[in-house]
């Protein structure tokens, strides 16, 4: 009998200790899963953001060098993908290849900006690691708060006139064209409406 409570007691005690590398696990993943939907900045309790609202403009320094505008008329005639990151978003560092990729091939059109907020010294590390300084970097929880970014990794693409034509999370490359096809449709859509003014001015 006394082998058998012993035996018992054992196998308890295992139980309990592999319930308890469970648990761990669990944590580790909940707060993966945390990190990947951290916010940028707090979050307000206004109207989000819509598509054809006029962009919050901001001048911010640039992490990389220099003073940066977001929203408002483009002096250049670019457009601006405005991506919304966290250091510690896995699925955010997995998108910076496929970012300067796109940002490399549309940047007759395009200008690409990241944002984020939190220590300067991650960042920086964010930048040297993923070879960022070709490309302005804020570092702003009011930009965040402004554009009601509650889920990473999120992008706005602004046109040239200052106007948001797409926005949404992002999880690969699909997402971030499917962000030009509504910005290219938009643009078509705004040209067409033009076409038939025009058109009835002249009738």
């Amino acid at each position: 009998m006394i082998d058998t409570l012993l035996i018992s007691n054992v196998i308890s005690w295992i139980a309990i200790a592999v319930l308890g590398v469970l648990v761990f696990a669990l944590s580790r993943q909940i707060g993966v899963l945390h990190e990947r939907i951290k916010p940028v900045g707090a979050l307000s309790l206004g109207k989000a953001i819509q598509v054809g609202d006029a962009a919050p403009i901001f001048h911010e320094n640039s992490l990389t060098g220099g003073m940066i505008r977001v929203g408002g008329r483009d002096t250049t005639g670019k457009s601006t993908l405005l991506f919304f990151m966290s250091s510690t978003c896995p699925v955010c560092k997995a998108l910076m290849p496929v970012l300067k990729s796109l940002g490399s091939q549309e940047s007759s059109w395009l200008k690409l900006v990241f944002a984020s907020d939190g220590h300067e010294a991650e960042h920086m590390g964010i930048i040297k690691e993923h070879d960022l300084r070709d490309y302005p970097y804020l570092l702003s929880s009011e930009v965040g708060m402004a554009f009601q970014i509650s889920k990473l990794p999120y992008a706005v693409l602004i046109n040239s006139e200052g106007a948001v034509t797409a926005h949404g999370l992002i999880n690969n490359r699909e997402h971030i064209e499917s962000l030009f096809e509504a910005f290219n449709a938009a643009a078509l859509k705004g040209q067409e409406t033009g076409d038939n003014h025009v058109e009835q001015m002249a009738g």
